[in-house]
């Protein structure tokens, strides 16, 4: 098995795009979830 992802990404240059863009997405999306879950009570 791998010891870290630095050694998988090596062994599998191509995968190093998708996690990119998969931590990409998930940085963008967090901050909406967080958005859309905050309620405003309004006056």
């Amino acid at each position: 098995m791998y010891e870290s992802v630095a050694e998988y990404v090596a062994e599998h240059p191509k995968m190093a795009g998708v996690l990119f863009t998969a931590l990409l997405l998930l940085t963008q999306a967090a901050p909406a979830a967080a958005n859309m879950a905050a309620s405003n009570p309004g006056p």
